[in-house]
């Protein structure tokens, strides 16, 4: 299995409010990878999104050895470690007046014998690729994506609708939270992509899937700094971060 990691502040923001985290823990058997892109204010975006990776990091860390490591145990343990980070971010705006308005989407993905949990809020992704096709295992917790399913617009349409970026469920935002907790199985050859929304605002999922199927042609180059170029060299409107865990 191979992991790349890569967070870029983009062409056009002044600061980089994305946080990663990654950890292959060889002892227990524990891979844990968490991706989190923050908002609000100067600086309420970028310390949101590192309390975020920070609380769920140290949450799961600690608490790992102690679960039973079935399927239910699991999922519990990321759905605490959100609620944990949820109330820190959120003490922490209630604390601090420039920091009201703060908060974060957060991806939190989990591999234990190869199987992936996962938990998601927000708008930023995780995809798998499987047979040369991809697929979006997390639904955006966006207005945009409501339309969509509603069928009031198309996935074409969302593109360039003027609240594409609009929210309707962040961390750290609210008291309380509840974020979508996914399981699956991770095959040989399968390639699981995290990212934020600076990514796939700027680059289409087909475009990310040829990246990934044209590795031999990429040989030697970090699949993730190919990603973020192209997000670059399409505008770079927002910070982009991406996170690859290749099992071929």
């Amino acid at each position: 299995m191979k992991v790349f990691t890569k967070t870029d502040i983009g062409q056009t923001r002044s600061m980089n409010q994305d946080s990663l985290f990654t950890t292959e823990n060889k002892s227990n058997g524990l891979k844990l990878y968490i991706l989190a892109d923050g908002m609000g204010g100067y600086k309420g975006g970028e310390i949101a999104s590192k309390v975020a990776v920070t609380a769920v990091s140290k949450y799961i860390n600690e608490k790992f050895d102690e679960i039973s490591k079935d399927k239910q145990s699991i999922l519990d343990l990321i759905e605490d470690s959100i609620s944990f980070a949820n109330s820190t971010i959120y003490e922490e705006s209630e604390e601090d007046e420039e920091l009201q308005d703060m908060g974060t989407t957060l991806e939190v993905l989990l591999i234990y014998k190869n199987k992936v949990y996962i938990g998601h809020i927000g708008d930023s992704r995780i995809y798998r690729v499987r047979k040369n096709k991809i697929k979006k295992i997390t639904t955006d917790h966006s207005y945009v994506e409501k339309l969509i399913q509603d069928g009031e617009i198309t996935r074409e349409e969302s593109y360039n609708h003027p609240k594409k970026n609009l929210l309707i469920k962040a961390l750290g935002t609210d008291e309380e939270v509840e974020p979508d907790i996914l399981y699956t199985v991770l095959n040989k050859n399968d390639v699981l992509l995290m990212c934020s929304d600076g990514l796939t605002n700027m680059v289409r999922e087909e475009e990310i899937l040829n990246v990934i199927l044209n590795e031999k042609e990429n040989e030697q180059k970090d699949l993730t700094e190919i990603l973020v170029d192209k997000a670059n060299m399409a505008g770079g409107l927002d910070n982009i971060s991406v996170i690859i865990i290749d099992n071929r």
